[in-house]
């Protein structure tokens, strides 16, 4: 298992247990779909996809298009120092202003 996908399944995680609290139902990487989907009540609510640097692109910006026209709310979660870059897709795409960014970073900080 690479590191990007290390990093991606643990922001995954992390997130599933955030949203928890807030929506009675958490689907997480439903097959094909977005990495999680967040219901409640029966009513999906919003979808989450977490991305790492290099799956910040055009491919998955005609994706994240795709996903943001289904109706629900989409959030992306991006790491920090590409939140620029992902917000520049997102304009091209003509979706910045249906999108919600988050951004994550891992600190270790040392004594």
């Amino acid at each position: 298992m690479n590191n990007e996908k290390l990093m991606h399944d643990l922001i995954v995680d992390r997130l599933r247990g955030r949203f928890s609290k807030e929506y009675s139902e958490i689907k997480v990487n439903a097959e094909g779909g977005p990495d999680i989907v967040l219901t409640n009540h029966g009513l999906t609510i919003a979808l989450v996809e977490v991305e790492t640097d290099r799956s910040i692109n055009h491919e998955k910006a005609a994706k994240w298009k795709e996903m943001a026209d289904s109706g629900s709310r989409l959030i992306l979660m991006v790491p920090k120092a590409a939140k620029v870059r992902a917000m520049e897709l997102l304009w091209k795409e003509g979706i910045a202003d249906r999108v919600g960014v988050g951004s994550y970073e891992i600190v270790i900080n040392m004594p």
